[in-house]
């Protein structure tokens, strides 16, 4: 048993630092939830930096078609003011006249002054605005003295090559910016792919950790525990489950250790109960035995009779006693035990214990202590004096000889209380524990008196079905009291309240008996 003891608690320190499956899937989902909430973030980021990429293309394209669409409005606007006084002709293309392109490019001006994004690109769109109103202001002036038209249409020209260099340099800005936000969009692209393969790995370890840890920390001990109580079940009382693995299944072996040892020590106490019981009721067959052949030989004396006879009545009332031991036990444990109970005075049924056992000439002084006044419960007279004669039967077992034994009966406001007080071995406080306890007995009441360690457990069974309750006070080698509580009933209407000293149990007058 030790060793096994010493085995059982090694898994135990090993253990120590194991974690429960509340905790375990705790973790898990925690760590699923931040994998999904940093998934979520970053496909958000992700989605906010392509959108912004995919708006700042879209916007070069539109910048670049702008500016493409207004070179284009100043070509055709030069080519139809190209020779003087030629008569203005209709865009062969869109069927515009001069005055239309020119409202056309000023308003192309403004959107383009709109959508454009970096300060750059607002410092060209502003350069270009200034080189068109310039290619137009010189195309509208008039013919100043010493101005010829050469001179005019060089001027104009200067100013429109200047516009179209600026409307490449913006185009060229677009196109830059173009392929900036493409080649971010390409880097981000390549950010995701490697985060979101980062992120599954992630969750593919975290479920390949989860499966290797149920498999070896938790469904190896449940399999470990289902396989000891399959075997327990089928007879293997020495089996044990592993108390290893999470809380929780390190509790369920534990308590099914707990049970398994409770059942073997069980199996244990009714071998040694069985044993007992066979012992015990072995003695008085043997005497009975003994005396039934001592009677068969030769004369038999009256005197010689009177003494067989009263060995004979010894031995079956200890063998009734026994066997009404056992039979009240198994009605207690069954449930059914039945009561008849009846408002009695107790004095009287304590005065008939007390007169049974003087009557035996047990050798020592038995007193009987009562108030003058009557002390009424409900109970069952018949149990009640079951109880009071084995607490009277163990007080005289277990005490010395020629010692004093006392029964006395006080009554109080609400309870009764029945106590026997000897002088005998007395016990521990361990003993004391298992004192209620059915088939044990401590080790010098074994050795003072024979029986089977019933007597104590059904006596309490008994005052509980009575709705009270059995107390003891004891010290090893100062003797026993048993104190039996029980509720007090009424006799009739309520009287006047009585004395306290006629309530105190007086050891001298009338209710005393020796």
């Amino acid at each position: 048993m030790r060793d096994h003891d010493e085995a059982g608690r090694q898994p135990e320190v090993r253990a120590e630092a194991a974690m429960s499956l509340r905790a375990f899937f705790s973790t898990v989902v925690g760590g699923l939830v931040l994998l999904t909430t940093v998934s979520a973030t970053l496909l958000v980021v992700l989605t906010t930096a392509l959108e912004h990429m995919a708006s700042t293309l879209s916007e070069s394209v539109e910048g670049v078609r702008q500016a493409e669409e207004l070179e284009v409005d100043l070509l055709v606007h030069s080519r139809l003011l190209a020779s003087p006084g030629t008569p203005m002709v209709a865009d062969p293309s869109r069927g515009r006249s001069p005055p239309q392109i020119e409202s056309d490019l000023r308003r192309q001006m403004v959107e383009m002054h709109a959508i454009a994004s970096t300060d750059e690109e607002r410092q060209t769109v502003t350069e270009v605005q200034r080189q068109v109103y310039a290619y137009l202001a010189a195309q509208h002036a008039p013919l100043g003295p010493g101005v010829t038209a050469a001179q005019h249409d060089a001027s104009a020209m200067a100013s429109l090559d200047a516009a179209l260099r600026s409307l490449e340099r913006l185009i060229q800005i677009n196109v830059d910016q173009a392929q900036e936000a493409r080649q971010s969009a390409a880097r981000w692209s390549e950010m995701a792919d490697v985060l979101g393969l980062v992120l599954g790995l992630l969750v593919l370890s975290t479920l390949g950790l989860v499966v290797f840890w149920l498999r070896r920390f938790a469904l190896r001990p449940v399999t470990a525990l289902r396989s000891a109580m399959a075997g327990f079940g089928r007879g293997g009382r020495h089996l044990r489950a592993p108390e290893e693995g999470p809380l929780e299944i390190r509790d369920m072996a534990h308590t099914f250790n707990e049970m398994a040892d409770s059942l073997t020590h069980q199996q244990e106490q009714q071998l040694a109960f069985l044993a007992g019981v066979a012992h015990d009721l072995r003695n008085p067959l043997s005497a009975l035995k003994l005396s039934t052949a001592l009677t068969g030989r030769g004369e038999v004396t009256p005197e010689r009779m009177q003494r067989t006879l009263a060995l004979v009545r010894r031995q079956v009332a200890r063998l009734d006693r026994m066997v009404g031991d056992l039979l009240d036990a198994t009605r207690i444990e069954a449930g059914k035990l039945e009561l008849q109970p009846e408002v009695r005075d107790t004095r009287e049924l304590a005065r008939s214990v007390v007169e049974l056992y003087q009557s035996n000439d047990s050798g020592h002084t038995l007193e009987l202590v009562v108030p003058d006044s009557p002390v009424l419960v409900r109970a069952d007279p018949a149990r009640l004096e079951q109880v009071l004669n084995n607490l009277v039967s163990n007080a005289l077992k277990y005490s010395p000889s020629g010692s004093r034994v006392e029964v006395s009966v006080r009554g109080e406001a609400e309870h009764v209380v029945l106590a026997v007080e000897d002088q005998g071995i007395g016990m521990s406080p361990d003993e004391l524990q298992g004192l209620f306890i059915p088939f044990q007995r401590a080790g010098n009441a074994k050795q003072r008196a024979p029986g089977v360690g019933l007597g104590l457990s059904v006596s309490r069974r008994i005052i509980e079905a009575h709705g009270g309750r059995i107390e003891v006070q004891s010290q090893p080698g100062q003797g026993s009291v048993f104190r039996v509580h029980m509720a007090r009933v009424s006799a009739g209407p309520p009287k006047s309240p009585v004395p306290s000293d006629e309530e105190e149990p007086a050891s001298e007058g009338p209710g005393a008996m020796h």
